[in-house]
Parts: C-alpha cells; structure tokens; sequence
C-alpha cells in the first residue's frame, strides 16, 4: 500500500477530529519551548501553522504531527541568545536548505543504523519527559487544579467506553472549559503560558549583512539544528511505522521536512521537525492520512486568530490531562517485561538510552549513545564470530588455517593472533602454509593489512605462504589496498 494513493483518502471527519486533538495538545508544549528559545510564543505558533501545512503536502509519513518544538528549540536557544531573532531566522532557512540537500542525496539511509532498542529506549525517554513537563503545572497549585486534571483524565479513560464519534480529549477540553466559564476558580489558563498571536503571519526577509562572518555564525547551529530535527522527525515516522503497520518514505520526508523549515523561516518561524507525542495522539484517535496534519495546522491558525478569546480560558489542567494520556500511550509497557526476556545488551542499550535522554534532555544524546553502544556490541559479538581452524596435511607438511566469517577492524587482531599463534607451535622448516578464505570475506582496509602482515609475517619465518578462497571482488580489494599479488 502507497501512502500517495490514500494519504487524502482516509475518513475526513475522523481525521479532522485527530487533528483538532493534536492541535490543543501542541499549543502548550510549542509555547514551551518557544519560551526555552527565548523568542516570544508567536514565533513557535506561527511556524507550527506554516510547518503543518506544507508539510502535510510534501512530507512522507501522513498521520505525522510536525511543529516548533522538541529539542531544535534548545539547540537554537544559544543562538537567539548571543545574536538575537534575525540571526535564529537565517539559520532556520540554512537548516531548512540542509534537510532538503540530506534528503536529495539520500542520507536518510544512515537510519538504518538505529537499532530496534535505541528506538524503544526514545520512545520510552519522550514519555518520561512528556510526562515531567506537566509536573510544574501540578506544583503549588490549589485543589482545583487536582481535580480538574481528575476529572480531564476519567473523560479521557472512560468516555470511549459508551461514546467514540467525537475524540475524548476533544470532550475533556470542552467540558473543563465550560466548567471554567460557567464557575470561576483560581486555575491556570492558556492566557497564562505566553501573549497568543492576534494576526496572520507574514512574509519575512532576516535583515542580516550576507557575508562570510554571518554564515560563520550560523552554520553551526544551522547544521545541529537541521541534524536534530531529521533525527527526531526519522525516529517519529518510524514509531508510526511501528503503530500502524505501515511504511513511509524517509527520503520524502527528509525533503518535506527542510521545505517546510524554509516556508517557516520565511514567514517568522522558528525551525521544527516531528512531535511524536502529538503524533501518537493523532494516530490513537484515527489519524491516518495527510488531512489529520493539515488540520492541525489550519485549526491551529484558527485557534489563535478566530477563536482567541476562548483559547485563551482553555484551562492548562485539560491540557495536562492530555499530555498525560499522550505519555501513557506513548510508553512501551511491554519493553519492562522484556527487559528480563530480550538479550542483555539490547536491554542495557535501551535502558541507557532512556537514561542519557532524561537526564540530558536531548534526544539527539541519547540516540547517538544507543547507537554508539549498539555498534560496539556489534563489533563485539561480530569479532568473535571469526574462527580460525587450523590442520597439518601428513602426506606433505602442509599447513593449512581455514578462516571462518568476516575480516574488518574488529576481527583482524583475532585472526592474526590465531594464525601467527598456531605458527609458534608448528615445528620449524620451510614447509608450505594455505590461508583458506573460501569461507571468509575482506569489509576494510584494516582487513586487507591483516592479511599482508600474516603473508609477510610467515614468509619472513621461512613459510611458503598461499592464499585460496578468495572471490573476485575479494582479490581485487585485496592487491588495490595491498603490496600483495594474487597469481
């Protein structure tokens, strides 16, 4: 199934509702980290509205909710501190043109790298920090905050059970809204987290002098920027991938992702990539195509001009109640359980994760340290698939070590150590050695020395050394990165 031929084909009113449910779940978190960034809340609202809507168009997971948010806002917060706004606008462009060059030249396939354990170890991490956001909207607050978020969650929970037309979370902002206006009490509204924006965005140029010095500034934050938004944006479209049963198109999305970085530079914004926290809300309330995005995108555009006033006395306990259901379902429960049943590195790989991501914040750390392990445990349990099996023919002397499995930087010391080591315990004379590779094969250069250092070691013993075994392309590799020649 190709997601262009039914990404606009999925039910309008159920992907409408999702989207509208996405929408109230991204307004307090984007003014959150628009406030982390230091730049006002209109900037990370304006440019959710344009990122959701080219995006829907041009991005490659349909369901996926992207805005100005997650760690791309930490990551430019240093920027707008030291330079200001026009600066964070001309390296969201320069991010925004990164994404789409990554995309063109298909880097996206460096993905592929991310292990199954790093990706649950993100999921479980975004839920502990979805979750521990809300904490300081639970903090020295009055009993009425505790029960409207009570109240926010049983709609949630138990609505479904009897009523599933309209998305429950869709209800618990309705109902606790009504009950705010209708009795007055001393609860934390919308209007309370920033100043909503009173206009349409429009057209912006950074006023900035084009010169060698402005793009040495920057650059760097455009390239950490334009990395950490493709990591979290590639690393959602997979979750989804995971919760609907389907496949998307990670080049598509790379490409979407810096087109509508740029679209938001242009008008304002500040650059952003997947919120998979509002993207599984969407998918668990039925959002399976584009239109589920794209409203979230109109709808929140809505919200902030036409609806205003009534935003504004949404109280942050429904908003809460939400981002706690978000982060409930967003938690892989089952993963506990197979911590005790998976293999003990790839649970310590997630469990790591997990750990580097909540206690740094940043998705982008713990990903590279999960990655980083799983390689290294790779490396590890690769290396000791090389065997070496070692016999002396008793009709003529001949030695022969018949090499098993893969040669490259981790395994080279271990064949060498094999070979050379049943050499020592050979007896002396110029007898003739076969290096069998029928069963072997050469991945780097670090495995072509190997090689050439056991010919050139045993030879220099007096040996009459042959190599057999190898195919074509090994034997090529081997004399283009080696004094050695193959006859």
């Amino acid at each position: 199934m190709t997601h262009d031929a039914t990404g606009w084909k999925a039910n309008p009113l159920r992907e409408s509702l999702a989207g509208m449910v996405a929408t109230f779940a991204l307004i307090p978190e984007v003014i959150a980290f628009a406030f982390a960034a230091g730049v006002d809340p209109s900037v990370g609202l304006y440019a959710s509205f344009v990122i959701s809507i080219v995006i829907a168009f041009t991005g490659g997971r349909p369901a996926m909710i992207s805005a100005a948010a997650g760690s791309v806002a930490l990551v430019a917060a240093g920027l707008v501190h030291a330079h200001g706004v026009a600066y964070l606008l001309a390296a969201t462009l320069l991010c925004g043109a990164i994404q789409v060059v990554f995309g063109l030249l298909k880097l996206h396939v460096l993905m592929r790298f991310v292990s199954r354990p790093v990706r649950t170890g993100f999921v479980n991490a975004l839920a502990i920090l979805i979750f521990s956001a809300q904490l300081p909207h639970m903090q020295h607050v009055t009993w009425h905050t505790w029960a409207l978020i009570a109240l926010g969650l049983a709609i949630i929970y138990l609505v479904p059970r009897v009523f599933t037309a309209i998305p429950s979370p869709l209800i618990c902002i309705v109902v606790l809204t009504g009950i705010l206006v209708l009795h007055p009490m001393p609860v934390a509204t919308v209007a309370d987290l920033g100043h909503l924006p009173d206009g349409l965005p429009t057209f912006t140029v950074p006023h900035l002098p084009f010169t060698g010095e402005t793009l040495e500034i920057i650059f760097p934050y455009a390239l950490a920027m334009a990395m950490v938004g493709l990591l979290e944006s590639l690393m959602t479209a997979r979750v989804v991938d995971d919760l609907t049963g389907t496949s998307s198109n990670k080049r598509r999305e790379s490409i979407g992702l810096g087109l509508a970085n740029l679209a938001a530079g242009l008008f304002g914004g500040i650059a952003g990539c997947g919120m998979i926290g509002q993207t599984v809300g969407n998918v668990r309330y039925g959002g399976r195509g584009r239109l589920s995005t794209l409203m979230a995108g109109v709808f929140l555009l809505v919200l902030m001009v036409a609806l205003r006033p009534l935003v504004a006395r949404v109280p942050v306990a429904a908003l809460v109640a939400i981002m706690i259901m978000v982060s409930v379902s967003t938690f892989s429960w089952s993963s506990l359980k197979d911590l005790v049943v998976h293999p003990r590195l790839a649970s310590t790989v997630m469990v790591i994760t997990v750990i580097v991501v909540v206690l740094t914040h940043d998705l982008a750390a713990g990903v590279a340290v999960g990655v980083l392990l799983s390689g290294v445990f790779f490396a590890s349990n690769v290396s000791a698939m090389v065997r070496v099996t070692s016999r002396t023919d008793p009709s003529d002397g001949t030695i022969r070590h018949v090499v098993h499995g893969d040669i490259f930087f981790a395994s080279a010391e271990l064949l060498e150590d094999a070979i050379l080591r049943a050499d020592m315990k050979s007896a002396p004379g110029h007898r003739p050695v076969v290096i069998d590779l029928h069963d072997a094969h050469l991945w780097d250069i670090t495995g072509t020395s190997t090689v050439e250092n056991i010919v050139t070691t045993l030879r220099g013993r007096g040996y009459d050394v042959r190599l057999e075994g190898l195919d074509e392309k090994d034997a090529r590799f081997l004399e283009r990165h080696t004094s050695l020649t193959l006859t």
